[in-house]
């Protein structure tokens, strides 16, 4: 047998998340399904996150074991000509026989865009967040500095999550303008880990802030009040990708 390791992107705007969900459109079920037709196998699936319904992967790794013969190089090419036109199989790799998709897994980047112009931009409906009041990505990056750092970020975690443990090591957050779309602000963080909607709560409280509806340089106080109340809102899902794995 051989542990394969599989990586994706897909526009999530059109699926109920990763995770099998009984008669919805998920990406998990979409892709055992083409894996399945080319493989001759039902071979169970691990991905690397739980991303929600509308939320767009840069990089998405599922790892299996099989029996199959297929070279790494062919395989995502035979997973395309399957595959819907909101998925897209970019690598292939053998891992050792322990690796596990999710369980492997030291890190992770999440990418979050925000379209702040004054009139929409259709194009890229469902793919960022629109904000048309001005924002100052300078100013903002210096704010999101006070999410570096290991802290217990509850108050950055969805009221619906179970975790116990809400500790991660934040170690890397930026906030730019992109060069080639000044009207696009990308919010970046690479971490440990992530809670449940905690990169949409910190992208929330960040527009809040600019807003004036929290006060500035207040980010370290609310993680210390481990309390949800205390933090901005949770942005919308369709600027949220996963941008990278990190094993």
């Amino acid at each position: 047998m051989r542990n394969l390791m599989v990586r994706i992107k897909y526009d999530g705007r059109d699926f109920c998340g990763w995770q099998v969900q009984k008669e919805l459109r998920t990406v998990q079920s979409v892709f055992q399904t083409a894996l399945r037709e080319i493989l001759k196998e039902n071979v169970p699936i691990i991905g690397c996150s739980r991303t929600d319904s509308g939320v767009h992967a840069n990089e998405f790794c599922v790892s299996f074991h099989t029996a199959s013969q297929i070279p790494c190089d062919r395989l995502p090419l035979a997973l395309n000509a399957k595959l819907p036109s909101d998925i897209a199989a970019f690598g292939c790799e053998e891992m050792p026989d322990d690796f596990h998709a999710r369980y492997s897994c030291k890190g992770k980047q999440y990418r979050y865009l925000i379209l702040n112009a004054p009139v929409r931009d259709p194009f890229l409906y469902a793919r960022a967040l629109w904000y048309k009041f001005p924002l100052d990505a300078e100013w903002m990056d210096r704010q999101a500095a006070g999410y570096l750092g290991t802290h217990d970020f509850s108050a950055f975690c969805s009221a619906n999550s179970d975790v116990v443990d809400k500790v991660r090591t934040v170690t890397q957050c930026s906030v730019r303008r992109l060069a080639e779309n000044q009207d696009m602000i990308e919010f970046t963080v690479t971490a440990d880990g992530f809670l449940y909607n905690m990169v949409r709560i910190m992208v929330g409280t960040l527009l809040q802030m600019s807003a004036g509806r929290l006060p500035q340089d207040s980010i370290p106080s609310i993680i210390a009040s481990k309390d949800r109340n205390r933090a901005g809102f949770t942005a919308e899902a369709c600027g949220l990708y996963l941008n990278k794995v990190l094993y």
